[in-house]
C-alpha cells in the first residue's frame, strides 16, 4: 500500500517539510488517530499540521484527513463525510472514518515502519488486519454513530445498561481534550500573535485549540503504538505456541476439551489464537479449559482457566465445579479429590494446583462434572 505517487512527486520537489491538513474546531478521536498514524510514516514524521476548513489552505496540504469532502488516495485526500461515501475495510461492514481510511491505505506501511516487518509479508498482513479489528474499527464505528448492538433490539428485549461507560471510552477521553485545561490555557497566554491589523499581544485561541488537539492525538497514538507493539512482540509469536498446543490437545482429553500451554511459554496470550484455531478447524467451542504455568520454571504452580464464551467476556463455556469455588489449599484438595489444590476463584473462571499433574487431573474431572 504505497503512498500516492503524485504526492511523492510534489514533496520531492520541495525542501520544506510536508503538511498534514485536518479541520479546526471541535475534534474527534478519528482524526486525532489519523494524524498520529500519518506521522508514523517516514514521509510525514516531521510534517507540519494545519487545522482549517479553508479550501484554499487545504489545497496546499500534501495530505488531508477528515475534511474537504473527498476520498481519493491518488491525491492523498481522506474524508468520509460526503453523502455518497460508503467505503469499508476489506471484508468488514463498518463504514470507515478518517482513521480507518488512513489505516486502510497506509496500515501495512505503518506496521513496517514500527515493527520492521515488510509490507506484503504474512506476519505484516496478520498485524494489519488484527489492529483494524482490535483498535481502529472502534474509532470508525464511534465516529459514524454505529453501536456494537442494535439499540432497538436491546430495547425490545428489555435489556438496560447497568452503568454508563461514556467517560471510560477512548472517544470520551478525547472529547475532554476539547475543553481547555490549565496547562494549555497557560501555554496560550504565553503565546503572542499578530492579527490582520498587526496588533500584538493577543491570546491565540487557535493555538490553544491546536495544542489540545495534539495532546489528544498523542494520547490515542500512544495507545495505538502500545497495542501494535504488544501484538507484534507478544501476540504474533504466541500463535505458533498455541497452534502446537491446540494440535496436540487430544493427548490430554480424547474430546480435545483441554489445551496445555507449555510451561516455558510464560504469559502467552492464548485465548485469541484459540478461537481462531477452533474456527479454522471447524471445531468452535470445543475447548473448555486451558492449563498454563504461573512462571517458566519446572517447579511452577499451574493454573486452570475456563475458556470464556467470547473473547474478553465474563461468561465461560464451562466454569469450574460449583463445589470447588471459593475453596483453597487442603480443603480444595478434599472436595476436588486431587492433591495439591491451591485455589478456585469464587467466580469459577480460574483455579490452581501445585503441579501440572494436579492441574490436569482437576481439569479432567471438571470436564465431566
Amino acid at each position: 500500500m504505497s503512498e500516492p505517487s503524485l504526492k511523492k512527486l510534489k514533496m520531492s520537489n520541495s525542501s520544506s517539510p510536508p503538511t498534514i491538513g485536518t479541520h479546526n474546531g471541535h475534534f474527534h478521536a478519528d482524526e486525532a488517530l489519523a494524524v498520529y498514524l500519518l506521522r508514523l510514516l517516514p514521509t510525514y514524521t516531521n510534517a507540519n499540521l494545519v487545522r482549517t476548513r479553508d479550501p484554499s489552505l487545504l489545497e496546499t496540504c500534501d495530505v488531508v484527513c477528515d475534511v474537504g469532502g473527498v476520498h481519493d488516495h491518488s491525491v492523498a485526500r481522506y474524508d468520509h463525510h460526503q453523502r455518497e461515501f460508503t467505503a469499508t475495510f476489506p471484508d468488514r461492514h463498518t463504514k470507515l472514518s478518517s482513521a480507518g481510511l488512513v489505516w486502510m491505505h497506509y496500515g501495512a506501511d505503518i506496521v513496517e515502519a514500527v515493527t520492521g516487518l515488510p509490507a506484503g509479508q504474512a506476519d505484516n498482513t496478520l498485524l494489519f488486519n488484527k489492529l483494524y479489528d482490535d483498535f481502529v474499527e472502534a474509532f470508525d464505528a464511534n465516529d459514524n454513530g454505529i453501536a456494537q448492538y442494535d439499540p432497538a433490539a436491546l430495547r425490545k428485549a428489555g435489556i438496560e445498561k447497568k452503568f454508563s461507560d461514556k467517560g471510560f471510552s477512548m472517544a470520551g477521553v478525547v472529547n475532554r481534550f476539547n475543553y481547555a485545561q490549565a496547562d494549555s490555557r497557560e501555554a496560550a497566554k504565553k503565546s503572542v500573535s499578530t492579527d490582520s491589523d498587526g496588533v500584538n499581544g493577543k491570546e491565540n485561541p487557535q493555538q490553544e485549540e491546536d495544542t489540545r488537539f495534539l495532546k489528544a492525538s498523542q494520547f490515542v497514538g500512544e495507545q495505538f503504538t502500545s497495542e501494535l507493539l504488544d501484538k507484534a512482540q507478544s501476540w504474533l509469536p504466541a500463535r505458533a505456541v498455541v497452534k502446537e498446543a491446540f494440535t496436540s490437545r487430544n493427548q490430554y482429553d480424547s474430546k480435545g476439551r483441554i489445551i496445555v500451554i507449555p510451561y516455558k511459554s510464560e504469559g502467552v496470550p492464548w485465548s485469541d489464537h484459540l478461537y481462531a484455531l477452533e474456527e479454522e478447524a471447524g471445531d468452535q467451542g470445543s475447548t473448555l479449559y486451558a492449563l498454563f504455568a504461573e512462571n517458566g520454571e519446572k517447579d511452577s504452580k499451574w493454573r486452570i482457566r475456563a475458556v470464556p464464551l467470547e473473547l474478553g467476556g465474563f461468561e465461560n463455556r464451562k466454569a469450574l465445579p460449583e463445589a470447588w469455588r471459593g475453596v483453597r489449599d487442603e480443603e480444595l484438595s478434599k472436595v476436588s479429590g486431587v492433591e495439591g489444590g491451591v485455589f478456585v476463584h469464587a467466580g469459577g473462571f480460574i483455579g490452581g494446583n501445585k503441579t501440572f499433574e494436579g492441574a490436569l487431573e482437576m481439569a479432567k474431572k471438571a470436564v465431566e462434572i
